[in-house]
């Protein structure tokens, strides 16, 4: 099939062809992966991009990951393709946040270069969070100071060398992390996952041949770029800002404060984080890559969130932050908790474009945080070391036409799971206690956010240790149009002799013996308009079903129920002077 002769329906099958090909090599990573929190959450993305590194297509379980397979494969194309330093049969390993890793140690990339016709065509790149990587902690670290405490650093690294392996770098991962046949077992995942993709990619070439195949590859991105382009050019211009804070650090810093200006011009968005907080001797710094990576995720949800993502979709998107700063940090800033800053910045812009997009594309505010925690200790019937890395659910806000959805990970989280109890009490031995909604008046309105949720976890035996870091605990989610403010998110323990101690928002390597639980407790969403407007027959509804309290219900609501039969027995003087039945 020669070039000028090629129908545009060729064309569209390419492309879905390198579609499919993204999702399998997806598919390939969660079967063969050794970590809960990959086969069970998918706590990793996988993706295509052309020789020069532009994504063409990503299969996505965490939405943090969204751009960073694009930075991943720059480092590649400028530290060796450039040099003439690649060849057929490397794979790359990265796992570096200011060279082309953008989040933190533990999320590791690796990148295969396809070669055909001995030119490199296309590269595969995942990326997966292992569960341990060594460093002072087990896990990750939640009070690191600096970059160096927090694991092995990978600065883009040749794990294969024309199909050898590495074995001296084999040997420093064996040795230095906790759990090495898991974190070892992971990477083998991710290279069957991109052996998948190189083998679709020569059968794709073969069949029409690179010529025809990068024709569809140039359609792909022109036809999102151009998609994209009408989506903002629909925003009305100008210039909208926000400014905030974040939580107070585990290390005695903050609260930081933090802002961006977003100027709509034509078809072009800009968001300029200039004069935000400096980082931090904390570890939630932010890389620039990790601060592109959130934009891009709520870019979408302003444009077209249906869209196939590839880098065409973000060629009129442009992100700045003043150097040194907690959303653009330098070498060797601690970066562990990175999420939490990404979160922030991404909320600023969530709620300053809420004025502005259309109706229903954006909620109120969302629980926000990761909620990331780490347990660690000897399985309880196998005596086994074990390291138990997760996130946690959270409320996220009211829509204008509905409540908030409970019980759901972050926006950074995106489209992943969470793990079953079974598989969490089967494979590190402690007991699931309790897996509720966290019920409260928090983020009422004429449209309630969503309920955050209690996740208790109790040690079987002694030299357990708890370590979690949990954003929003001193800013709750906001309500909008009247809407209330949601709840905070933190954690708790309950001791064996009954003893509780209170709720905090971080903590590191906290001592866990037997009989102890630990609750992790994430917050409502926020809600969405005045709560004197909603009918109240769902505010009784929502009284029965223990959503909110009898006190609740009548004081912010104006609501009066029955407490036997759930009935409304009248309105409060403040709900009726609105006139809402």
């Amino acid at each position: 099939m020669g070039k000028k002769n090629v129908d545009l329906i060729t064309l569209d099958i390419i492309r879905d062809s390198l579609l499919a090909i993204g999702e399998e090599m997806f598919i390939a990573v969660a079967r063969t992966s050794k970590s809960p929190i990959i086969y069970e959450c998918l706590d990793f993305a996988s993706g295509i991009t052309d020789k020069n590194g532009r994504l063409l297509t990503q299969g996505n379980g965490a939405c943090g990951f969204l751009g960073m397979l694009t930075s991943l494969a720059h480092s590649v194309v400028e530290k060796y393709a450039k040099t003439g330093n690649l060849h057929e049969g490397d794979v790359i390993i990265c796992n570096d946040p200011y060279g082309g890793g953008g989040s933190h140690l533990q999320d590791v990339g690796l990148i295969l270069p396809v070669f055909v016709n001995n030119e490199i065509f296309a590269y595969c790149v995942n990326k997966c969070h292992w569960s341990e990587l060594g460093g002072k902690d087990p896990g990750y670290a939640v009070d690191s100071t600096e970059i160096y405490q927090e694991g092995l650093q990978f600065t883009c690294l040749k794990l294969f060398d024309r199909g050898q392996i590495n074995e001296t770098l084999i040997d420093i991962i064996r040795a230095n992390v906790r759990l090495p046949e898991m974190s070892i077992g992971d990477m083998w995942a991710q290279i069957s996952g991109l052996r998948t993709g190189e083998k679709r990619i020569h059968e794709l070439c073969e069949k029409y041949n690179t010529e025809i195949v990068d024709m569809a590859i140039d359609r792909l991105l022109e036809s999102s770029a151009e998609s994209s382009r009408r989506q903002v050019a629909a925003l009305p211009d100008g210039v909208y800002t926000n400014e905030g804070w974040m939580d107070r650090s585990i290390n005695g810093g903050g609260p930081f404060h933090i802002q961006v200006k977003i100027t709509i011009e034509g078809d072009q968005m800009y968001c300029d984080f200039s004069g935000c907080a400096p980082q931090t001797n904390a570890p939630i710094n932010l890389a620039y890559d990790g601060l592109v990576s959130a934009i891009r995720s709520i870019f979408l949800a302003c444009t077209d969130p249906s869209q196939n993502v590839n880098d065409g979709v973000f060629e009129n998107l442009h992100v700045t932050a003043d150097e040194g700063t907690i959303f653009n940090a330098v070498r060797p800033a601690a970066v562990s908790c990175y999420y939490e800053s990404m979160q922030f910045a991404q909320d600023l812009i969530w709620q300053a474009m809420s004025r502005i997009v259309e109706k229903g594309k954006l909620t109120a505010g969302h629980f926000l945080t990761v909620g990331a925690y780490s347990i660690s200790g000897t399985h309880s019937v196998t005596g086994e070391t074990f390291v138990d890395v997760g996130p946690t659910l959270g409320g996220w806000g009211a829509g204008y036409d509905r409540d908030g959805d409970s019980a759901q990970f972050c926006t950074g989280d995106g489209e992943t799971y969470n793990i079953p109890a079974e598989v969490l009490e089967a494979k590190f031995g402690y007991r699931v206690t309790e897996y509720s909604l966290n019920t409260t008046d928090a983020g009422a309105g004429e449209h309630r956010g969503g309920c955050g949720i209690i996740l208790g976890h109790e040690a079987l035996n002694d030299g357990m240790t708890f370590s979690g870091t949990y954003g929003r605990f001193d800013y709750p989610a906001w309500g909008f149009d009247g809407g209330m403010p949601g709840s905070p998110n933190g954690f708790d323990f309950i001791r064996a002799d009954g003893t509780y101690v209170p709720i905090r928002g971080t903590g590191s390597k906290i001592p866990m013996e037997k009989g102890d639980i630990v609750r992790m407790t994430t917050g409502a969403g926020g809600g969405y308009g005045n709560p004197l407007k909603r009918p109240a027959g769902k505010v009784a509804m929502d009284v029965k079903n223990g959503y909110v309290t009898l006190e609740g219900a009548k004081n912010i609501y104006g609501v009066i129920v029955n407490p036997d039969t759930f009935a409304v027995e009248g309105l409060t003087g403040e709900r009726d002077a609105l006139g809402h039945e």
